[in-house]
């Protein structure tokens, strides 16, 4: 996965421009807890659909293949978040536990480093209605053991979410994930 400080600079500016309400919840040796809520322009049913493309939303630069256009998530009880890589291999990001379309997906594992370091989590994506719009909520619940124990990645973790939330929310909004080519999102 990749990550640089300038990304993390943009990626910081993207997260002020969505107005999203993000916070390590909670935080032990073994164990973490991040919620992120994000203000999106849309009705549920477009934003669940646009949150099935996620190949069309998630940053590149947290992929193994560095293509998000590997990415595919199929919501189905027991449907993948997976990636396809270069050669024929693929990385199981995580697997989908709960579906209620428009509502909630619910989905098990680990990202990224988390997952070699043999690392638990539930993460869950509630569409609620909110007038015209939809507030997006990210719950993720994750424990295990990590170097340094989980507060040293928590931050990490969360930041990385934001970021792929903001790019969603500027997907639905925009037609663009891409921060540069949709221009500032909406608060």
């Amino acid at each position: 996965m990749r990550h640089s400080v300038a990304t993390a600079f943009m990626t910081t500016a993207a997260l002020l421009a969505v107005a999203a309400r993000s916070e390590v919840v909670a935080t032990s040796a073994n164990a973490a807890s991040i919620r992120i809520a994000v203000p999106i322009a849309a009705p549920p049913g477009k934003v669940y659909a646009s949150f099935l493309a996620i190949g069309r939303w998630w940053n590149k630069e947290h992929t193994y293949s560095g293509d998000a256009a590997n990415l595919k998530l199929t919501a189905t009880p027991g449907g993948c978040f997976c990636e396809s890589l270069p050669g024929g291999g693929g990385v199981q990001h995580m697997t989908v536990v709960y579906v209620a379309p428009n509502q909630r997906v619910t989905l098990s594992g680990a990202l990224g480093p988390l997952q070699s370091a043999g690392i638990a989590g539930s993460m869950t994506f509630s569409f609620v209605p909110k007038d015209a719009a939809t507030e997006l909520v990210l719950v993720y619940n994750f424990a295990g053991s990590y170097p340094n124990g989980l507060p040293s990645i928590a931050a990490s973790v969360d930041e990385v979410l934001q970021s792929q939330m903001a790019r969603l929310k500027r997907l639905v909004e925009t037609g663009v994930a891409d921060e540069k080519a949709a221009g500032p999102a909406r608060p």
